[in-house]
């Protein structure tokens, strides 16, 4: 089998039995018009991403051309910028925390007290602040010594007394305006300031410690003297009381016993009128029963003795006259 490969001469036109070149050199020119219009829209979204950017809402903006600052962004939003050749630096925009180290404070009284402070700031001029401190590390270097400064100088004129109860809202109001005015030269506003521990140096926290303590003994010694003070006089009155109680019993039971006496005398003596024999006779048994004790008692009398005549019997005792 044989194949032959026949070429068609091209007519006027350019045209072949099998190809069109003009239809190839409209596609070529379609195809580079195409490329062309893709490359500009791809150079317009690369400049258009270099170009723009967005400053949030917790940050402000400082556009940096070559070097030099050009403009300040405090609005948040889409901004534009020449590409390549401007720079974008953000800076804070947000209430900034300051906290500063234990500073000791002589106060006006010459008593000692260590300070422990914090700021709260804003960043209110962007160009200033990079110019002068750059960063939010290097604005705390700056203002932590101010604000020991301040301190020093407003506590060093009071009392210790004021710097922690009377005028301490007053002091704090002193040493924010003070820090403000110096922290201008910064771009930087304070707002607030305060103190967030204050406490005695560790000596003169010993010695309070004593004072406090040897206070707290007088003061227990006081109570106890005036606790036994109250007890003296308690017992005092309840003493008073109890001799009272028994003279008053002692003098009534005297008055019984007396009245006893009394109508035991004139019961005896109206016994003694009626039957004088039993009169003579009980008193021999109470003279008997006071003599004679259970102890080896020894009464050495003559046997015919007049105490010992009921001892013979009842018709021996003499009959009184």
């Amino acid at each position: 089998m044989t194949v032959t490969n026949k070429v068609t001469p091209l007519d006027r036109r350019g045209r072949g039995n099998g190809f069109d070149l003009g239809a190839i050199r409209r596609r070529r020119m379609t195809f580079n018009v195409g490329g062309v219009i893709a490359l500009l829209a791809l150079a317009v979204v690369f400049i258009a991403f270099f170009s723009l950017f967005t400053v949030p809402q917790t940050t402000q903006a400082l556009v940096v051309r070559l070097g030099d600052p050009v403009r300040t962004i405090t609005e948040p939003g889409l901004h534009m910028k020449i590409p390549f050749i401007d720079s974008v630096i953000y800076v804070d925009n947000r209430v900034l925390d300051l906290e500063s180290g234990a500073e000791e404070v002589i106060a006006s009284d010459q008593k000692r007290l260590v300070v422990q402070a914090f700021a709260r700031y804003r960043i209110r001029n962007p160009l200033r602040f990079y110019q002068t401190v750059g960063t939010i590390d290097g604005a705390n270097s700056r203002l932590s010594p101010l604000l020991n400064a301040a301190l020093r100088r407003v506590l060093g004129d009071f009392t210790l007394t004021q710097v922690l109860r009377d005028d301490r809202p007053a002091l704090m109001a002193r040493v924010r305006n003070q820090l403000d005015t110096e922290a201008q030269d910064f771009g930087i506003e304070v707002l607030d300031v305060r103190i967030s521990r204050a406490n005695l140096p560790m000596q003169n926290s010993q010695a309070v410690y004593q004072r406090m303590q040897t206070e707290r003994q007088r003061e227990a010694a006081e109570f106890r003297a005036q606790g036994s003070e109250k007890s003296q006089e308690i017992r005092a009155r309840a003493d008073r009381d109890v001799t009272v109680l028994v003279a008053d019993a002692t003098q009534q039971g005297e008055q019984a016993r007396g009245d006893g006496d009394a109508t035991r005398a004139r019961i005896f003596a109206d016994a003694y009128g009626k039957d004088p024999e039993f009169y003579a006779f009980y008193r021999s048994m109470q003279a008997y029963e006071a003599a004679l004790q259970p102890n080896n008692t020894r009464l050495v009398l003559p046997p015919d003795s007049r105490f010992f005549r009921f001892f013979g019997g009842p018709s021996s005792a003499p009959r009184p006259k």
